[in-house]
């Protein structure tokens, strides 16, 4: 059995955040399109932050990486339209 303590915050919050996107595009208050929409916004994150520290670039890295299989875990299991994208 896991210890509360042995536990990392930022793996508990990644998990109720997972959860919480999971659960919205269940009920359909969020769509296929927004989950996208906001899986490009963490990778835009990317750019901004290797202007900056190194190991912030390392963070947003891993953390549009975790969206972007968030969003394909959705888009299998919920399906739904895809975001139109205007050129």
């Amino acid at each position: 059995m896991i210890e509360k303590n042995e536990v990392d915050s930022g793996e508990k919050a990644m998990i109720l955040l997972q959860s919480l996107i999971c659960y919205l595009r269940e009920k359909n208050v969020l769509t296929r399109a927004d989950i996208e929409e906001l899986r490009d916004k963490v990778e835009a994150r990317i750019a901004d932050a290797e202007s900056h520290l190194p190991c912030a670039s390392a963070l947003a890295t891993a953390a549009a990486t975790e969206m972007r299989q968030l969003e394909q875990f959705c888009g299998k299991k919920f399906g739904g339209k895809h975001r139109h994208r205007v050129n």
